[in-house]
Protein backbone atom coordinates (compact mmCIF):
# COMPACT_ATOMS: atom_id res chain seq x y z
CA UNK A 1 0.00 0.00 0.00
CA UNK A 2 2.82 2.28 0.86
CA UNK A 3 4.21 1.77 -2.38
CA UNK A 4 1.28 3.32 -4.21
CA UNK A 5 1.32 6.25 -1.95
CA UNK A 6 2.73 10.01 -3.92
CA UNK A 7 3.56 13.03 -2.93
CA UNK A 8 0.97 15.30 -3.01
CA UNK A 9 4.16 17.68 -4.79
CA UNK A 10 4.98 16.29 -8.25
CA UNK A 11 8.48 14.44 -8.91
CA UNK A 12 10.48 16.02 -11.27
CA UNK A 13 14.02 14.85 -12.53
CA UNK A 14 17.05 16.25 -11.29
CA UNK A 15 17.95 17.78 -14.60
CA UNK A 16 15.11 20.60 -14.35
CA UNK A 17 16.81 22.30 -12.09
CA UNK A 18 16.18 26.16 -13.38
CA UNK A 19 14.51 27.29 -10.36
CA UNK A 20 16.91 25.29 -8.23
CA UNK A 21 19.83 27.42 -10.14
CA UNK A 22 17.60 30.69 -9.05
CA UNK A 23 17.44 30.02 -5.76
CA UNK A 24 21.16 29.26 -5.72
CA UNK A 25 21.99 33.06 -7.58
CA UNK A 26 19.55 34.20 -5.04
CA UNK A 27 21.64 32.07 -2.09
CA UNK A 28 25.37 34.20 -3.37
CA UNK A 29 23.49 37.17 -3.90
CA UNK A 30 22.07 37.50 -0.35
CA UNK A 31 25.26 35.93 1.33
CA UNK A 32 27.31 38.71 -0.75
CA UNK A 33 25.12 41.48 -0.22
CA UNK A 34 24.94 41.39 3.41
CA UNK A 35 28.75 40.93 3.49
CA UNK A 36 29.05 43.56 1.56
CA UNK A 37 27.02 45.87 3.89
CA UNK A 38 29.25 44.90 6.92
CA UNK A 39 32.30 45.25 5.01
CA UNK A 40 31.05 48.50 4.31
CA UNK A 41 30.81 49.07 8.12
CA UNK A 42 34.20 47.90 8.83
CA UNK A 43 35.51 50.50 6.06
CA UNK A 44 33.80 53.45 8.08
CA UNK A 45 35.07 52.09 11.49
CA UNK A 46 38.19 51.77 10.50
CA UNK A 47 38.72 54.15 7.31
CA UNK A 48 36.79 56.89 8.62
CA UNK A 49 37.45 56.52 12.17
CA UNK A 50 34.11 55.33 13.51
CA UNK A 51 33.85 52.95 16.60
CA UNK A 52 30.87 51.38 16.45
CA UNK A 53 28.23 50.98 19.19
CA UNK A 54 26.77 47.95 20.88
CA UNK A 55 23.94 48.10 18.69
CA UNK A 56 26.20 48.64 16.09
CA UNK A 57 28.29 45.72 16.80
CA UNK A 58 24.98 43.73 17.44
CA UNK A 59 23.88 44.47 14.12
CA UNK A 60 26.56 43.30 11.85
CA UNK A 61 26.43 40.02 13.87
CA UNK A 62 22.47 39.75 12.78
CA UNK A 63 23.78 40.57 9.34
CA UNK A 64 26.63 38.15 9.16
CA UNK A 65 23.88 35.41 10.33
CA UNK A 66 22.11 35.96 8.01
CA UNK A 67 24.37 35.71 5.22
CA UNK A 68 25.08 32.45 7.26
CA UNK A 69 21.72 30.97 6.39
CA UNK A 70 22.03 31.78 2.43
CA UNK A 71 25.66 29.89 3.00
CA UNK A 72 24.30 26.92 4.38
CA UNK A 73 22.26 26.55 1.61
CA UNK A 74 25.30 27.36 -0.98
CA UNK A 75 27.31 24.60 0.71
CA UNK A 76 24.34 21.70 0.64
CA UNK A 77 24.76 22.73 -3.31
CA UNK A 78 28.35 22.35 -3.61
CA UNK A 79 28.72 19.56 -1.90
CA UNK A 80 25.63 17.11 -3.34
CA UNK A 81 24.42 19.80 -6.78
CA UNK A 82 21.04 19.73 -5.10
CA UNK A 83 19.18 21.30 -1.98
CA UNK A 84 17.10 19.56 -0.44
CA UNK A 85 13.88 21.05 1.24
CA UNK A 86 15.53 20.62 4.94
CA UNK A 87 18.27 22.93 3.55
CA UNK A 88 16.33 25.53 2.47
CA UNK A 89 13.93 25.68 5.71
CA UNK A 90 17.08 25.58 8.11
CA UNK A 91 19.51 28.40 5.48
CA UNK A 92 16.67 30.54 5.14
CA UNK A 93 14.77 30.08 8.89
CA UNK A 94 18.13 31.19 10.13
CA UNK A 95 18.14 33.91 7.97
CA UNK A 96 14.56 34.97 8.91
CA UNK A 97 15.36 34.83 12.62
CA UNK A 98 18.82 36.78 12.08
CA UNK A 99 16.99 39.56 9.79
CA UNK A 100 13.71 39.47 12.50
CA UNK A 101 16.58 40.17 15.18
CA UNK A 102 18.74 42.92 13.26
CA UNK A 103 15.38 44.65 12.44
CA UNK A 104 14.71 45.14 16.42
CA UNK A 105 18.42 46.25 16.96
CA UNK A 106 18.05 49.04 14.01
CA UNK A 107 14.88 49.92 14.98
CA UNK A 108 16.02 50.59 18.37
CA UNK A 109 18.99 52.45 17.63
CA UNK A 110 16.74 54.51 15.03
CA UNK A 111 14.29 55.52 18.29
CA UNK A 112 17.01 56.68 20.84
CA UNK A 113 18.11 59.30 18.00
CA UNK A 114 14.40 60.52 16.57
CA UNK A 115 13.90 63.22 18.88
CA UNK A 116 14.29 66.75 16.97
CA UNK A 117 17.77 68.38 17.46
CA UNK A 118 19.84 64.90 17.85
CA UNK A 119 21.96 64.36 15.55
CA UNK A 120 22.23 60.76 15.55
CA UNK A 121 25.28 58.63 15.78
CA UNK A 122 27.89 58.29 13.35
CA UNK A 123 27.51 59.99 9.61
CA UNK A 124 24.96 59.25 7.08
CA UNK A 125 24.67 58.01 3.64
CA UNK A 126 22.50 59.40 1.36
CA UNK A 127 21.17 61.57 4.23
CA UNK A 128 19.82 58.34 6.40
CA UNK A 129 22.35 57.18 9.24
CA UNK A 130 23.61 53.54 8.77
CA UNK A 131 21.30 52.03 11.03
CA UNK A 132 18.42 53.44 9.18
CA UNK A 133 19.47 51.56 6.08
CA UNK A 134 20.24 48.44 8.00
CA UNK A 135 16.56 48.61 8.98
CA UNK A 136 15.25 49.25 5.50
CA UNK A 137 17.36 46.13 4.38
CA UNK A 138 16.19 44.13 7.16
CA UNK A 139 12.84 44.59 6.22
CA UNK A 140 13.45 44.08 2.82
CA UNK A 141 15.11 41.01 3.61
CA UNK A 142 12.32 39.46 5.46
CA UNK A 143 10.13 40.02 2.53
CA UNK A 144 13.01 38.28 0.13
CA UNK A 145 13.21 35.31 2.49
CA UNK A 146 9.58 35.29 2.52
CA UNK A 147 9.23 34.94 -1.33
CA UNK A 148 11.69 32.59 -1.39
CA UNK A 149 10.35 30.31 0.72
CA UNK A 150 7.07 30.48 -0.88
CA UNK A 151 9.09 28.95 -3.82
CA UNK A 152 11.14 26.47 -2.66
CA UNK A 153 8.87 24.00 -2.85
CA UNK A 154 9.13 23.73 -6.16
CA UNK A 155 13.32 24.02 -5.94
CA UNK A 156 13.97 21.29 -3.99
CA UNK A 157 16.00 18.59 -5.24
CA UNK A 158 16.76 20.22 -8.41
CA UNK A 159 20.27 19.92 -9.89
CA UNK A 160 22.17 22.91 -9.51
CA UNK A 161 25.57 21.88 -10.89
CA UNK A 162 27.73 23.23 -8.56
CA UNK A 163 29.94 20.28 -7.56
CA UNK A 164 31.96 20.66 -10.80
CA UNK A 165 33.92 23.60 -12.05
CA UNK A 166 32.16 26.73 -13.76
CA UNK A 167 30.10 29.75 -12.66
CA UNK A 168 27.75 28.52 -9.88
CA UNK A 169 30.56 26.65 -8.19
CA UNK A 170 33.09 29.39 -8.60
CA UNK A 171 30.61 31.73 -7.41
CA UNK A 172 29.82 29.71 -4.00
CA UNK A 173 32.86 29.65 -2.93
CA UNK A 174 33.69 32.73 -3.92
CA UNK A 175 30.92 34.13 -1.45
CA UNK A 176 31.53 31.95 1.10
CA UNK A 177 35.12 32.74 1.21
CA UNK A 178 34.07 36.45 1.06
CA UNK A 179 31.81 35.71 4.18
CA UNK A 180 34.25 33.62 6.06
CA UNK A 181 37.11 36.66 5.59
CA UNK A 182 35.15 39.08 6.72
CA UNK A 183 33.54 37.05 9.59
CA UNK A 184 37.13 36.84 10.80
CA UNK A 185 37.90 40.51 10.71
CA UNK A 186 34.74 41.56 12.36
CA UNK A 187 35.57 39.55 15.08
CA UNK A 188 39.24 41.11 15.30
CA UNK A 189 37.53 44.36 15.55
CA UNK A 190 35.46 43.84 18.27
CA UNK A 191 38.23 41.85 19.90
CA UNK A 192 40.06 44.84 19.56
CA UNK A 193 37.69 47.43 20.48
CA UNK A 194 36.24 45.55 23.47
CA UNK A 195 39.59 44.38 25.02
CA UNK A 196 39.46 42.56 28.09
CA UNK A 197 36.33 43.10 29.46
CA UNK A 198 32.63 41.98 29.40
CA UNK A 199 31.06 44.37 27.74
CA UNK A 200 31.34 47.98 25.42
CA UNK A 201 30.55 51.30 26.30
CA UNK A 202 27.33 53.33 24.79
CA UNK A 203 29.94 56.01 22.96
CA UNK A 204 32.70 53.38 22.34
CA UNK A 205 35.87 56.38 21.86
CA UNK A 206 38.94 54.17 21.13
CA UNK A 207 40.20 50.40 21.17
CA UNK A 208 40.27 49.05 24.60
CA UNK A 209 42.51 46.38 23.83
CA UNK A 210 45.99 49.00 23.26
CA UNK A 211 45.18 50.38 26.60
CA UNK A 212 44.91 47.22 28.10
CA UNK A 213 47.79 45.73 27.49
CA UNK A 214 49.51 49.21 27.56
CA UNK A 215 49.86 50.50 24.10
CA UNK A 216 47.90 53.18 24.66
CA UNK A 217 47.57 55.28 27.24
Amino acid sequence: MAATMHSLVPDAPPESGLLGRVQYWFACSFAVGWTGVVLGGLYQQFGAGEVPCPLCVAQRMFMLLAALGAAYIIRAALISGTVTGRAYMTGWGLSLVASIGGSFASWRQTMLHILPGDKGYGSEVFGLHLYVWAWILFQVSVVAIGIALAFAHATTDRAVPAVRPGALRTAGLGALWFLGLVIAVSLLAVFLEEGFHWFLPDAPKGYRFFRDVGLQG
